[in-house]
């Protein structure tokens, strides 16, 4: 009677560390495939960090590059403005001058 009862708990012991045998392995596939993922998202943010960083160093260049312009397009605009107002007072004078002549 002391060994049936003995093998039936044995049994039993051996039955739920069986189960949670196969619920670790589970447990542990699982965590592998989540690990998997998890890799997968990092590979696509690694990617994406770096087309970012591309992108932010190409609008660097772009933004140099349109600034330089604009400093160009203002100072072609000062020197246009200067040349404009020469010539304004170029036009003046030859009228006071064109004024004068023609009062006796």
């Amino acid at each position: 009677m002391h060994l049936v009862a003995l093998n039936r708990d044995s049994s039993r012991q051996i039955n739920d560390l069986k189960f949670k045998l196969v619920k670790a392995e589970q447990e542990v596939t699982a965590l592998e495939q989540n690990v998997t993922r998890l890799e997968g998202h990092v590979t696509r943010y690694k990617s994406s960090a770096e087309n970012a960083e591309k992108v932010e160093d190409e609008l660097k260049a772009e933004k140099r590059k349109l600034q330089r312009e604009l400093r160009t397009a203002l100072d072609k605009i000062e020197e246009l403005e200067s040349s404009n107002s020469h010539l304004n007072k170029r036009l003046e004078k030859m009228k006071s001058s064109r004024g004068m002549a023609q009062t006796p």
